[in-house]
């Protein structure tokens, strides 16, 4: 996604550390990609959402995959890369 990312775990550890160390790292790769420094890339803010059970579990792997076609990003969930919806050409 081009603004957010969504991310889906089985969390083994406090979702703030969880949520903390994956904000450092992609922020010290991205500013690096970019050329930045000193600036800020996350917003401080998060979502999170507990899932209740495994119907509810599809349903948010469904909106996550597909949430980059609703975008305009992807033509097909199977066709963005960085999606688990990902399928290489066969």
């Amino acid at each position: 996604m081009a603004n957010h990312v969504h991310i889906l775990i089985y969390p083994a550890a406090k979702l703030s550390r969880i949520t903390k160390a994956v904000k450092n790292f992609s922020a010290r790769q991205a500013n690096a990609i970019l050329g930045r420094t000193g600036q800020p890339f996350w917003q401080d803010e998060s979502y999170d959402h507990w899932v209740r059970g495994p119907d509810e579990l599809e349903k948010i792997v469904r909106y996550i995959e597909e949430n980059p076609v609703a975008a305009g990003l992807a033509e097909r969930a199977e066709s963005w890369p960085w999606s688990s919806a990902f399928r290489i050409s066969e």
